[in-house]
């Protein structure tokens, strides 16, 4: 068995800016590898950085830059000539003005982050292609992962376009939609009758075994948290280079909501805007809600839970970045909340009928939250919000399965049509 910290055998590593993995709890730094445990306290690690560009010699870099994820390749953990090479190439999806939904909630300037619009339809894509550049680049020749639905489909895709072996991992009783569109890129697909978490176990066991299968968001996790950042570097640039007062994010592991708070922070840093102070807020199913639970009550500690929830791709119920968002939240004057299974579903069909976004459960999980937010007083409806969408409610079609269908069937005639009332306003 080798340890989590052994590396298959790679002869340079180019990550571009990133020179080292430095532990979140002590601060320990470690060479750039497949690690991802300190070495000294066994905390998390994550990517350390020397930027060379800032200011606006930077946004120069990044404006000249494809219309891609790799047009911030300054800021990620990624080889310089990243865009060269064979990948999926999320990235730049749309920021919609949500005015009809602002109106409807009694907000002032409102934005959807929609990242379906990504080659496999959700957000995962964005930090897969991080986690298989660094991949590569560190010699591995399988990419591998558990998943609760949209990474299984991110990973798949990736690892048919790189021309590399895939092997995806996902709770048997996920979506079908979800299973047959990971299935149909043709890698290894292993349903477990298990939880993600019970999975997730699994695959850290696996990962000791397999020496050249890189586990995504296991042993090559650093990198591929990374590709969150994306996230608050798209929403930067798409506001004409400024911070939005508040944001709303889906929590899964968590990782994607600390990622966009790392990405703004950055975006200060580096000079590209004004470092002005933002709001975090954090969205949770009740029926797996462990970090809103902390939260509510003051706990530093996330005590994991059994999920059950139809909000699948955010069940996970010992969440490995749960303790980071309770910081980022609590620091930046935000919150924590969750909403029912019937609140998401509300909160599903509440987006498609104002904006004509079809969120999946996880989109219905945060403008449900958003709505809470503002009922609650928690979340001011005159700052500028940016919620995000993290996927695309083709893929969560049984959620809302009854819940919505024709306004009336009929014979194909005219005096039907006019019977049935359809020609007056409804």
């Amino acid at each position: 068995m080798t340890s989590v910290l052994s590396a298959p055998a790679s002869t340079s590593v180019d990550l571009g800016p990133a020179v080292a993995l430095s532990c979140r709890e002590c601060g320990n730094r470690i060479e750039l590898g497949p690690y991802y445990a300190c070495t000294e306290c066994f905390g998390p690690l994550e990517v350390a950085y020397e930027f060379t560009s800032r200011g606006e010699d930077l946004t120069r870099r990044i404006e000249a830059g494809p219309q891609n994820i790799w047009r911030y390749a300054p800021l990620l953990p990624v080889p310089g000539d990243i865009a060269g090479t064979p990948n999926i190439n999320p990235g730049q999806t749309k920021l919609v003005r949500a005015d009809n939904l602002a109106k409807e909630l009694g907000m002032r300037r409102l934005w959807v982050k929609d990242d379906s619009g990504n080659p496999t339809h959700s957000f995962k894509d964005r930090v897969v292609a991080v986690a298989l550049a660094a991949a590569r680049q560190l010699g591995f020749t399988v990419l591998a992962c558990p998943s609760t639905g949209n990474l299984a489909n991110a990973v798949a895709a990736a690892a048919a376009r790189a021309g590399i072996r895939s092997v995806v991992m996902i709770p048997s009783n996920l979506e079908q939609q979800k299973i047959l569109t990971t299935a149909a890129s043709g890698g290894t697909l292993v349903a477990v009758d298990g939880t993600y978490d019970d999975i997730n176990r699994l695959a850290g066991e696996i990962a000791a075994e397999q020496e050249d299968w890189a586990f995504v968001n296991v042993n090559v996790r650093p990198y591929y948290a990374e590709g969150s950042k994306t996230l608050a570097f798209e929403v930067a640039e798409q506001l004409g280079w400024r911070l939005p007062d508040q944001v709303v994010v889906p929590i899964a592991s968590g990782a994607q909501l600390v990622k966009i708070d790392k990405g703004f922070t950055e975006l200060g840093e580096l000079g590209l805007v004004d470092a002005t102070p933002y709001k975090v807020f954090g969205a949770q199913a009740t029926g797996c809600s462990p970090v809103a639970e902390a939260f509510k009550n003051g706990w530093d500690v996330v005590k994991p839970v059994r999920p059950d929830t139809i909000a699948k791709s955010l069940a996970i119920g010992n969440p490995a970045d749960g303790p980071y968002v309770l910081d980022v939240t609590r620091r930046t004057g935000g919150a924590v909340e969750d909403v029912s299974d019937d609140e998401v579903i509300e909160g599903i069909k509440l987006l498609a009928r104002t904006e004509g976004i079809f969120g999946e459960t996880a989109g219905g999980v945060t403008i449900a939250t958003l709505r809470k937010l503002l009922a609650t007083g928690q979340l001011d409806p005159d700052a500028e919000t940016v919620v995000f969408n993290t996927g695309d409610g083709l893929k969560t079609l049984d959620a809302i399965a009854g819940e919505v269908g024709p306004t009336a069937t009929i014979k194909p005639t005219m005096s039907a049509f006019e019977a049935a009332g359809l020609t007056q306003p409804r």
